[in-house]
């Protein structure tokens, strides 16, 4: 028997209705034709055709344009604290079935993917690190993440600290002020240091949860360093926009001849270097603070062929579709350099971290700086992002990484 709607109820577009029922949790300002009842940002609504059949219960966010983000389509739900607890441990059973021994250092908690709208939590060892970014979680938080500890240490998981990344514009999207510093939890301490280790495909990496890009780690591209590693024995290795260092650190420790790690970002270097001393991989490994879309001609203007290795890792060059254009000359200028770069034969690992640069316009942009470069790709392997970042087929926002790797011919 369904429970009695105690909720406001929101009434939406057809448009809206075909996206829910086709499974999207979105709700967008636009769509919305009706809202009947008091509702604070941040509570739960009902959402309704415009015939009055119920579709959904979601978060509703009264400054955002995604106006609702969908919890449920279960009209019995109850959302409540042993509501959340199970999705957490559904989300913790799928993350040790798919990462088995790397779930030390996975996302625990990705978004719509995981049904927490608006909600990215990060393990590494025994720091956790959220992004809050929808105003519904954010209201919610001081239930939700007692239960992540609570959960992963009744399965002899050992959590000490709980580190909040909320310093991300998209916050002010959402009425949100942007900050960062420790979740308070009754009996759990303050750590000392957000700084901690991690270590994935056998490399030991220092990880800033305070200071780092992002959450502090990029750990979607896990398994696609490691494809890279298992290439790399004997190569000359350039790795572009290296962050931290991870690719670079994989293609040496495969047994690279040399690798080359560049970045703009003097402390994203140096945090490379001190991984290299750590890995005692600093006698095959360099450094370097510079930028990339500088290095490259330069290094062609140079002539010759110095590197039969390159990566290319950028950060996305779009976050809108409004800059997709100047996204897809960006790619193909560094693709462009790196094919000309690259002697026949060599290697091209080539990615692109955004969902508003879909796989079909990156194809076509690898195809024309490859007719530009005068060379051929042979393709080797096409990766995403690991499985502790699920795509959802009928959330198209939640497939954003793609990975090729070519050997140019």
């Amino acid at each position: 028997m369904k429970q009695t709607r105690n909720f406001p109820m929101l009434t939406v577009s057809r448009k809206a209705q075909a996206a829910i029922e086709y499974g999207h949790p979105w709700v967008y300002e636009a769509e919305v034709r009706n809202l009947v009842g008091d509702v604070e940002n941040g509570d739960l609504v009902d959402v309704l055709s415009d015939k009055g059949r119920y579709l959904g219960t979601g978060l509703y966010s009264a400054a955002s344009k995604i106006r609702v983000r969908i919890l449920s389509r279960n009209a019995n739900d109850k959302f409540d604290r042993d509501f959340f607890e199970r999705r957490i441990r559904y989300a913790w059973e799928y993350r040790k079935t798919v990462m088995g021994d790397d779930v030390a250092a996975c996302r625990l908690i990705f978004g719509e993917a995981d049904g927490f709208p608006g909600l990215t939590v990060d393990r590494f060892n025994d720091l956790l690190v959220t992004q809050t970014l929808s105003y519904g979680m954010e209201k919610r938080k001081n239930e939700i993440f007692p239960l992540l500890v609570k959960v992963l240490s009744e399965d002899g998981q050992k959590i000490n600290g709980i580190y909040e990344r909320n310093d991300v514009a998209l916050r002010k999207n959402e009425g949100l002020a942007e900050g960062k510093g420790w979740f308070t939890l009754p009996g759990l301490p303050t750590p000392p240091s957000p700084v901690t280790e991690i270590t994935e495909n056998g490399v030991i990496y220092t990880v800033d949860v305070e200071n780092g890009q992002k959450t502090g780690f990029f750990l979607d591209q896990k398994y696609n360093r490691a494809a890279v590693a298992r290439l790399a024995r004997g190569k000359t290795v350039l790795d572009c926009f290296t962050h931290t260092g991870s690719f670079a650190l994989c293609a040496a420790r495969g047994g690279a001849k040399r690798v080359l790690a560049v970045d703009v970002s003097e402390s994203a270097v140096e945090m490379a270097r001190k991984n290299a001393v750590r890995n005692n991989l600093d006698g095959v490994m360099e450094c370097k603070a510079v930028n990339v879309f500088d290095l490259l001609p330069a290094l062609e203007a140079a002539g010759g062929h110095p590197f039969d290795f390159i990566i290319l890792d950028p950060p996305a060059f779009t976050k809108s579709r409004k800059t997709r254009e100047a996204a897809f000359r960006g790619y193909k200028e560094i693709n462009l350099r790196a094919m000309r770069l690259l002697p026949r034969g060599g290697y091209l690992a080539t990615c692109s971290c955004s969902h508003f640069m879909p796989n079909e316009d990156f194809c076509k942009m690898l195809r024309a700086a490859a007719t530009d470069a005068g060379v051929s790709l042979r393709q080797i392997e096409v990766r995403q992002q690991a499985a502790d970042h699920p795509i959802l087929w009928n959330v198209p926002e939640t497939d954003y990484l793609k990975f090729y790797i070519f050997q140019v011919v």
